[in-house]
């Protein structure tokens, strides 16, 4: 890789993967992280979540609440991993190593790759829904051009992707906003096609869709925060990240309770150009077309993270090679197996979409809980970074703590659930009503915190020290990856 940004020394192909980031390369403001997850979150998808209220009879008012507490809620979650990234200098979920080993992180990893590789299937198909209200050809030629597009980016990585998520927030907040005063505007007072008011269970519904969503992102906040310098305050990193995330998630969920609840059979795409139109001939059309940046960038992200995540996978098997060949072969696998399945995608994708956010919040909020608790509650920040490398290392391979804590969490939100497809015994009583996520957030954190009481961190403290001279050597030696180290396989 010779190519160099002119200027500034670093790289225009990103050559790090799942290794660690010397502080050499350390660089970014904090408050890009603010940009970066507006735009994340600022994509038709997210519009999407926003039907959910009023498709279970909840009225706008309600639905509006809860998509703040909701969305307020599940960036709460997540806003707190991006602290992660700058001190430990490493993608997000190779630091589960540390609860769950090298070997037994496999368990969260899979569920991880799901929700990239579902985020992306449903940003293609959404992207070519509306480049095809103005262009010519079917899925089988716009699925493939715009993921190729999205692995472009990937491929060329951090930098880029950051780059282009903070100039399309100015485009999005410029265009977006202006239609989003003239929806409430145009349809704020209108009556709706279906009767709605209050329902406990519409309430959950859109609390737990919106909550979902953001927690699902979890898996992506240090990815984007582990190049900020270490000493990078936590407070700065933490606030912009939710900011960034809760900001536009409730703008544009609430955008989409706003024409589910005013319009018949509303639509991600249609929808928008239908009221667009109305301000203004062609502004709708317009308006959906702007939004094919985001979501082919947003499908970036998730390529390039279900890159990271399968790498980490793999790696806890057999020492993967951390250079730009296994970024490539790693995010064209992802991206073929996302086309597959978005061709694959039955014509009703909505009733699939929501109960696919649903599904995440099952999986990921064990994971989360023991994750944050481990960082913030058992080890404070402080982890043996080329420890988490070794498979026979002091992390191990099988972490009992957090394996219990995450397989006693995601079982016992079981009966809790309430999806279209299944409606637990306790969720049935309390009139189909989904409290499954805050039993998972209780469970798995709680649990996990009392199993890890009797950790000697004494040993660990000294391998910190070890490492931090390792890691010294290894960046003087041009290997970040400690499974390079000798004696470290």
């Amino acid at each position: 890789m010779s190519d160099v940004i002119e200027g500034s020394g670093r790289r225009l192909i990103e050559t790090r993967s799942i290794d660690y980031v010397p502080a050499s390369e350390r660089h970014g403001r904090t408050w890009h992280q603010g940009p970066f997850w507006f735009t994340g979150n600022f994509v038709l998808p997210t519009m999407v979540v926003g039907f959910a209220g009023p498709a279970s009879g909840l009225s706008l008012g309600w639905s509006l609440l809860a998509i703040v507490l909701g969305a307020g809620f599940g960036t709460f979650f997540m806003a707190f991993h991006a602290n992660q990234g700058p001190r430990m200098g490493l993608p997000q979920m190779i630091q589960s190593r540390a609860q769950f080993g090298s070997r037994g992180a496999i368990l969260p990893f899979i569920a991880t790759v799901f929700v990239y590789v579902g985020f992306i299937v449903f940003d293609i198909v959404l992207g070519a829904r509306a480049l095809q209200t103005v262009l010519p050809g079917g899925n089988g030629f716009w699925y493939p051009v715009l993921t190729l597009i999205g692995v472009v980016i990937a491929i060329v990585g951090h930098d880029l992707l950051h780059l282009v998520q903070r100039w399309l927030t100015y485009v999005l907040i410029a265009f977006f906003g202006v239609f989003t005063v003239f929806a409430i505007v145009h349809l704020g007072g209108h009556a709706g096609p279906v009767r709605t008011g209050w329902t406990s269970t519409g309430f959950m519904v859109m609390f737990s869709a919106a909550a979902g969503y953001q927690i699902s992102y979890a898996v992506y906040v240090s990815d984007y925060s582990r190049y900020l310098p270490e000493k990078t305050p936590a407070a700065g990193v933490i606030g912009w990240t939710y900011a960034g995330a809760a900001g536009s998630a409730i703008w544009l969920m609430g955008l989409g309770a706003l024409l589910a609840a005013r319009l018949p059979a509303p639509d991600g795409v249609n929808s928008l150009v239908r009221v667009g139109n109305e301000m203004l001939p062609h502004f709708g059309t317009t308006l959906v077309l702007i939004s094919v940046p985001a979501l082919v960038s947003i499908a970036a992200v998730n390529a390039y993270g279900a890159m990271l995540t399968s790498a980490s996978a793999v790696d806890g098997f057999r020492a993967v090679s951390t250079g730009i060949r296994t970024r490539v072969a790693g995010i064209a696998v992802i991206a073929l197996l996302s086309v597959v399945i978005a061709l694959a995608l039955p014509a009703d994708y909505l009733n699939s979409f929501n109960n696919f956010v649903l599904l995440m919040l099952y999986f990921l909020i064990p994971w989360t809980a023991v994750n944050l608790v481990d960082f913030y509650f058992v080890r404070r920040g402080h982890y043996a970074i080329t420890e988490i490398f070794k498979p026979n290392g002091m992390y191990g391979r099988w972490g009992r703590r957090g394996l219990i804590a995450y397989l006693v969490g995601l079982l016992a939100t079981i009966p809790f659930m309430a999806v279209s497809f299944y409606t637990g015994p306790i969720a049935r009583r309390l009139g189909d009503v989904d409290i499954s996520f805050l039993v998972g957030l209780v469970v798995a954190g709680r649990l996990y915190y009392l199993l890890s009481r009797d950790l000697d961190l004494t040993e660990e403290a000294a391998a910190i020290e070890t490492g931090r001279r390792d890691l010294d050597a290894l960046v003087a030696q041009g290997r970040t990856h400690t499974a390079d180290a000798p004696g470290s396989r």
